[in-house]
């Protein structure tokens, strides 16, 4: 019997986590019987004086939100890091040891209102998204090692707030993930002389096969090592380092990439799409005056649905336990992405 990717169980090497992911497209075949969640609600209101992110609105510290009129950007109330602090003592046993950890958190509002997203602004409105984006990490990436833009969307991702925001997390260490992806683009940067990810984005633009959109700028695929159902990787097709490197062309090609993926994503369950989603770059602060040419700036989509906007992917088991585990290959999640409307169901 020949292999076919399509239906034979197989492994996937991811480069840039230097592991392996198990794809068994053979059980898609099998019955669901798993948990139904809640369909995600669309009646969200324009204003909401209950929304802490809603202009005027006062917050939990007793802060109020200004009646701000595009994106707005404010200490977050409860970061989880703080720029001042006692640091724990030297470890004195290899088991136990601790290390100072100190950053600053901060949440940026989209929109004033509560009832649009990237995919319903305008393409303008979502460009000064990106500005903010850019503002800050210039800002916090002189004194921060890192600085972390993320997104949860949706209660099943975290969020109950239906406000379109996301967060800045900005450290002074280096985190576990764009550590493992420092060395990992490194140590190919020293061996092939060429970036991972740019070498990455050419091969698949020669396939075709796992490509979900791309203009002039900017590339979307389904990463042949993907774990999340219709998990997506951003890159650019021209070399970039950081999000800060980005000219006004690539600036405003990204704003029209994130509105027909974001659109992709809702139209394919008629939805308000959950996620998590997160951009990396190459490390600022210190590193700022170091050669990062093994770094490209990318971004990634991790959705948990699976079967309909109901249906969850669960992360358990084999996946704790072992490695990770999909049984939906890239190929086809890529290919139903691909065939969804770039304009969002309800416009």
């Amino acid at each position: 019997m020949a292999f076919n990717a399509n239906e034979h169980q197989h492994l996937r090497y991811n480069p840039l986590r230097d592991e392996w992911v198990l794809v068994s497209p053979h059980r898609m075949l099998r019955p669901w019987s798993g948990q139904i969640e809640t369909a995600p609600s669309e009646k969200t209101p324009q204003f909401d004086p209950t929304n802490p992110l809603c202009p005027g609105v006062t917050r939990a510290s007793g802060k109020v939100t200004p009646h701000y009129e595009s994106t707005y950007v404010f200490e977050n109330d409860f970061p989880a890091l703080l720029d001042e602090g006692p640091e724990p003592p030297p470890p004195e046993d290899f088991f136990f040891q601790a290390a100072p950890a100190k950053g600053t958190c901060r949440v940026i509002c989209f929109h004033p209102r509560s009832d649009v997203y990237l995919a319903t602004m305008s393409v303008g409105q979502v460009q000064a998204v990106i500005e903010e984006w850019v503002r800050q990490t210039l800002e916090l990436g002189q004194k921060y090692r890192w600085v972390q833009i993320f997104e949860n969307r949706g209660a099943m991702m975290g969020c109950s707030n239906p406000h379109p925001h996301c967060q800045i997390w900005s450290s002074t260490f280096l985190p576990n993930e764009p550590k493992l992806k420092d060395r990992t683009q490194r140590e190919y940067f020293e061996t092939r002389k060429s970036p991972m990810l740019v070498d990455y984005a050419r091969s698949e633009m020669r396939s075709g096969e796992r490509v979900v959109y791309q203009n002039e700028e900017w590339l979307v695929v389904v990463p042949y090592w993907a774990v999340w159902p219709f998990e997506t990787l951003l890159l650019p097709k021209r070399h970039i380092r950081r999000l800060t490197d980005c000219d006004e062309t690539q600036k405003e090609q990204l704003a029209i990439t994130l509105q027909a993926l974001v659109a992709k994503y809702d139209n394919l369950f008629r939805c308000s799409f959950p996620y998590s989603m997160g951009w990396h770059g190459a490390p600022t602060g210190s590193d700022l005056t170091t050669d990062q040419s093994h770094w490209t700036f990318h971004g990634a989509y991790y959705p948990p649905l699976l079967r309909s906007a109901t249906v969850k992917k669960f992360m358990v088991g084999y996946e704790m336990f072992a490695q990770s585990q999909r049984d939906l290959t890239a190929e086809k999640a890529a290919g139903i992405l691909r065939d969804l409307p770039e304009k969002h169901y309800s416009l």
